[in-house]
This record gives structure tokens, sequence and C-alpha cells, in this order.
């Protein structure tokens, strides 16, 4: 069920109901960038446009996402890099007192 069209039945009939969100402006998306920017603060910043209320649900869904791609991401980096010192280990043990 999506949560911009509710469908509800209604005395035998369907009635659509349309949530709609407040539009997020351009000054609050530059906030929102420049808040990214900022280590550490932007991390906890994520998990709270991502999980608090109040918050504009067009903010919360970008806010889960870029916390997704960032574990992608992550976990991407750790085997990528497990598999490169493996390389090298592999290819310079020898020369490795």
């Amino acid at each position: 069920m999506s949560e911009q069209a509710v469908t509800v039945e209604q005395q035998g009939t369907q009635v659509q109901q349309q949530e709609t969100y407040q539009v997020v402006s351009v000054m609050s998306w530059l906030l929102y960038l420049i808040v990214m920017s900022i280590p550490l603060v932007n991390i906890v910043m994520l998990f709270v446009w991502a999980f608090g209320s109040g918050v504009n649900k067009n903010k919360s869904n970008l806010a889960k996402a870029s916390l997704i791609l960032a574990v992608v991401f992550t976990i991407l980096a750790i085997v990528f890099s497990i598999m490169v010192s493996s390389l090298i280990g592999g290819l310079f043990g020898d020369f490795i007192v």
C-alpha cells in the first residue's frame, strides 16, 4: 500500500485520499547539503532526519537512502581493502622479514 495514495472503503464505496507533503525549499536543501559536509554531525543528523518525527517525508526518505548507501559502500570498501591487502601480501610476502 502506497503512503502517497491510501484507499479507504467507506459504506461500500472507495474513496481515495491523497496525502500531500509540504515542498522542501531550496534553502532547506542547501542547509541539508552544508550539514552533510560536516564530519560526524552528518551521521547524527542523518539518523535524526531518517527516523525523527515531524520531518518532511521527502527529507526523511533521502536520509534513509543516504544511510543505506553509506552502509553498502562501507561494506564494499572493507571487502575491497581486504582483497587488495591480500594481493599485496601475496606478492610481497617473501620480502617482508
